[in-house]
């Protein structure tokens, strides 16, 4: 079967979705009330700012001139008393402002966190954990920072902008509209670097993701990078992703390093326009020293607001970037379940594969060809093999990981495409060779199999997993943390561990896919004995390479080639005079010692 999920296209343009905008624009609606006192705070902040030119244009004309000294001092406490008002409005927006943001980037994480807990097996296969992680921090907080400074710099740049041009007018129209006639090259300017910025920030980003990927895996195998005293190779690998960031980053600062220098030039030019033009009005006498005076105060009403829209540029890139990034994740198809899809309840444990072929994507090889299995509720079905059989890939298709399409899985009759996946996963257990455990608590993970399980029945589980009397012996007990993916646990620890975990869930079936392989001798006879208390009374499927631990299964079934080649009991099975199975057997203990398949 081909697995349709699309792969992120890391380093391609991405064509965002319809309605990008109005996509972004939804997050604002939980904080309209605050968003609307926020705006409102920076159109009084901007209409504080166009206090002063009046006023300075006031005392030239009509307050110096004449003499009156008292008004003078009264509007110089004005334009105080606004500026302390101006101060409040400030603080108000800085914090508030960035709250709006902090409260749009929770809920887009919690978003893109709840997706990506929907998302298949597929998507993990294509994606590097460090990469996913960028989309939930860095792009997250640009996307926030937008969201906070954006409207509020295009609502108050704007606003300066027409009304700096209604009151320039008021000062001398012509002069006005020879100002303003320079105002399209600046915007000839930004269309043009627009698209480089956004295609060298873009770039950027998805090099940010690359370190953040060579980071994740390199602390995460730092021990076996010591084990095989690899540091040197692992600098490598990150010195040659940090080079290609920082080249990324020189793209990037290049092109904006032009936008600033080419629009800052052109704002530039307005106060040459402004001493010429001015000048020739003053001298001609089409303008009075008071005025011109006052125009040239003024005229920073104007290109203010020119320069913090070109500052803002590079914070829309980085925000929309981001922005585009979050929603190429939350437009990922999620795992599939029909809309009228039943609860699997009151399992008795029949599981059958009937003539299942399965290919992880469309190019790939076929993974299993026409298997066909059945398991009665309470047995146990050993599948064994070589590796690359198929034997993995058929634990992950019981409990839906991959959606099928040729053949069929039914549980108790019913096709699994019919069932709710919570209802599938949540009556099967799974233990497998590579144990995950969560940073935090030996309690933290055994409940998670049966959160809402009590403490008794907690501990009943740590007894029948061969743990409680291990964990009896630490300071802590069940509190004791294991530090990050049970770091702190042996091998076998983490083993029973997990099992205990299984053991509270409880399922009626049960999926244990060399549960036992990684453990030496001593250590498996213990593990097998709580694998033992498991499996009573649970429809199990088990995967081995020792077949020492399935020599009295129910049944084995010998898959080699995504084919299912032999089945039968152990007896039956080792009747077959020129038997896979017979000779894997002998190969085993053909000099008295246990070795694996492989």
């Amino acid at each position: 079967m081909a697995q349709k999920q699309k792969i992120l296209t890391e380093g391609t343009e991405y064509k965002p979705s319809k309605h990008l905008l109005r996509r972004f624009l939804a997050y604002y609606r939980p904080h309209i009330g605050l968003f609307s006192l926020d705006m409102l705070a920076s159109l009084l902040i901007s209409a504080i700012g166009m206090v002063y030119p009046i006023v300075t244009k006031a005392m030239l004309n009509d307050l110096i001139p004449n003499k009156q000294y008292r008004m003078i001092v009264w509007a110089g406490l004005l334009v105080f008393g606004l500026y302390v008002i101006r101060m409040l409005l400030r603080w108000f927006v800085q914090y508030y402002g960035h709250m709006i943001g902090v409260g749009m980037q929770e809920q887009m994480r919690n978003d893109l966190f709840c997706h990506l807990q929907r998302l298949p097996f597929s998507f993990y296969d294509n994606h590097e954990t460090g990469k996913i992680m960028s989309r939930l921090t860095s792009d997250l907080f640009d996307i926030s920072e937008l969201a906070h400074h954006g409207p509020e710099n295009i609502l108050t740049s704007v606003v300066m902008i027409v009304g700096s041009f209604i009151y320039l007018c008021t000062i001398n129209v012509p002069l006005t509209l020879i100002i303003f006639v320079v105002a399209p090259i600046l915007a000839i300017v930004s269309a043009v670097c627009r698209k480089r910025m956004r295609d060298a920030f873009a770039e950027r980003r998805v090099t940010t993701a690359g370190i953040n990927a060579t980071l994740e895996s390199s602390v995460s195998g730092i021990r076996v990078t010591k084990a095989y005293n690899n540091a040197d190779r692992e600098i490598e690998r990150f010195q040659t992703t940090n080079l290609l960031f920082r080249k990324a980053c020189y793209k990037a600062y290049r092109a904006m390093a032009t936008f600033h220098a080419t629009s800052s030039f052109v704002t530039d030019v307005f106060n040459v326009v402004i001493l010429i033009a001015g000048g020739l009005f003053l001298y001609r006498g089409d303008i009075t020293f008071a005025d011109y005076s006052a125009f040239f105060v003024s005229i920073n009403l104007f290109i203010g607001p020119i320069n913090t829209l070109i500052g803002f540029m590079e914070q829309f890139q980085s925000g929309a970037t981001g922005f585009e990034r979050f929603t190429e994740v939350m437009d990922m198809e999620p795992e599939y379940e029909k809309p009228d899809a039943r609860e699997l309840v009151d399992v008795k444990g029949y599981v059958n594969l009937d003539h299942v072929s399965f290919r992880y994507s469309e190019e790939g090889r076929e993974v299993l060809q026409d298997v066909t299995l059945h398991l009665e509720p309470g047995k146990k079905l050993a599948l064994v093999g070589p590796s690359g059989g198929g034997k993995t890939t058929i634990c992950h298709l019981i409990p839906a990981f991959y959606a099928l399409e040729n053949g069929a899985i039914t549980i108790d009759g019913q096709d699994i495409k019919d069932l709710t996946l919570s209802s599938i996963r949540r009556n099967i257990g799974i233990v497998q060779q590579d144990v995950f455990l969560f940073n935090g608590s030996i309690r933290d993970n055994i409940m998670y199999g049966r959160p809402d399980a009590t403490e008794d029945e907690m501990i009943e589980a740590a007894k029948r997993a061969n743990i409680h009397e291990f964990v009896s012996t630490l300071e802590n007990g069940y509190d004791t943390q294991i530090g990050e993916r049970g770091v702190k646990l042996s091998g076998g620890q983490k083993q029973r561990l997990s099992i205990a975990r299984v053991f509270l869930k409880n399922p009626a079936i049960l999926i244990l896919d060399e549960a036992t392989s990684a453990l030496d001798n001593t250590t498996e006879i213990l593990i097998q004995s709580a694998l033992d208390e498991l499996c009573r009374g649970r429809t199990t499927l088990v995967v081995a390479h020792r077949l020492s631990t399935i020599k009295n299964a129910d049944e084995i079934a010998v898959i080699s080639g995504g084919k299912v080649l032999e089945q039968g009991t152990h007896d039956d099975l080792m009747n077959l005079e020129d038997g896979i199975y017979r000779q894997l057997y002998s190969l085993q203990f053909r000099v008295g010692e246990k070795i694996d398949i492989e």
